[in-house]
């Protein structure tokens, strides 16, 4: 270990840390129902979207409405990923330039489809293919990157739904009176959710999921995608690029619609991308600058639910608490790996061969902030 790559863990930690109270607080009231600075641009948006799809907001949901709701927008996400995969050698999407390398049904047959579909609606983002050669543009923006967000926004709403349980008491009191909520009993102060009575339900599926997008997650990936772009992650359309290497043989680069994947990709801590090499692609990620700020953004929207979680049960230091023992693991793993790491393997070095462990760490990086990435990817 160095005192260089230890400073780059405490910076990390810090920058974490002074964005976990903001954005905490910012989601406690999206997620109450609250007034935002982001809602004279997106509230008509929202109540726009709740006329479309006859959902009313305010409807509390039992715990079993809220996950027969989760499933069922699980299974049909699940079912149309499968259909669009199969149909992405469409002659359509290639005439409106969105499968420009013609990759077809036979890159993406029945097994590997239904695969996929599932992997992504769930989260679990596991790849046995190269997207690169085998997804269309279309296969890749509009049945894995919607994923991306769709799997994202459902497992906020469900943490959120989680926080709402723990924040309320489900059965009335002796006499029919309505109880009050955990963090009234605990504090004597209202919480940011607790005008709802106790006994309403957990929240409301739909609703969740809309803000979870609107306001959470799309403000944040804009801003992130642009900044991708302009560190030289590519956001285009374009036939691959064939070349002549020096030794005279061919090459295709493989690009594409690479930087609004990959934000999305990092901020909803999906393991799917764009190149399915874990974000090691130079083409997702050039350089250290983008590293840290992708290391960042998986465990920025974590690290806040701890807060939003003491803003909504009326006690934020339960938030800190929270935050405090999930750090504790966190570093405990990532400093036994570091060490492991920074040591190399003994065997080498009794042959002569002393240094580090560098089999599967970004030369580009180093060390200390590749195992400060795999830690972050599997904490």
């Amino acid at each position: 270990m160095t005192l260089f790559g230890i400073l780059q863990i405490v910076a990390f930690f810090a920058i974490l840390l002074l964005l976990v109270k903001p954005l905490g607080s910012y989601m406690a009231r999206v997620f109450s129902g609250e007034r935002t600075v982001l809602s004279p641009v997106l509230a008509p948006v929202e109540r726009g979207l709740y006329s479309l799809f006859g959902v009313r907001p305010t409807d509390d949901m039992r715990w079993t409405t809220y996950g027969f709701a989760l499933l069922s927008f699980s299974i049909v996400g699940l079912l149309l990923t499968y259909v669009l995969l199969r149909i992405q050698g469409l002659p359509f999407f290639n005439a409106i330039g969105m499968n420009p390398q013609k990759f077809g049904a036979e890159q993406m047959p029945a097994d590997l489809a239904f695969n996929t579909a599932v992997s992504f609606t769930t989260n679990t983002n596991w790849q046995s293919y190269a997207p690169d050669y085998t997804m269309s543009y279309f296969s890749q923006m509009v049945a894995l990157a919607i994923h991306n967000w769709m799997s994202a926004a459902a497992g906020l709403a469900v943490a959120i739904a989680l926080v709402r349980g723990l924040a309320r008491r489900n059965t009335p009191v002796e006499g029919g009176a309505a109880p009050e909520s955990t963090a009234t009993r605990t504090t004597g102060e209202t919480a940011p959710d607790a005008r709802v009575p106790a006994f309403a339900g957990i929240g409301n599926f739909w609703a969740d999921v809309t803000r979870s997008i609107l306001y959470v997650l799309l403000p944040i990936c804009l801003v992130y995608a642009l900044f991708l772009v302009a560190q030289g992650v590519p956001q285009n359309f374009l036939p691959y690029t064939e070349l002549t290497t020096i030794e005279g043989g061919a090459q295709k680069i493989a690009q594409g619609p690479v930087a609004s994947q990959e934000a999305i990709k990092m901020l909803g801590t999906n393991g799917g991308g764009f190149f399915n090499a874990n974000s090691a692609h130079p083409f997702e990620n050039p350089n250290p600058l983008v590293n840290f700020v992708q290391m960042l953004s998986i465990f920025l929207i974590p690290a806040a639910l701890t807060y939003t979680f003491g803003k909504m049960v009326g006690n934020v230091r339960q938030g800190w608490t929270l935050l405090a023992a999930m750090s504790v693991l966190f570093f405990a793993g990532l400093f036994v790996c570091y060490n492991a790491e920074a040591n190399g393997n003994p065997l080498m070095h009794a042959l002569g061969v002393p240094g580090g462990n560098m089999e599967g760490k970004e030369t580009r990086f180093g060390i200390a902030a590749s195992t400060l990435f795999a830690s972050i990817t599997t904490g």
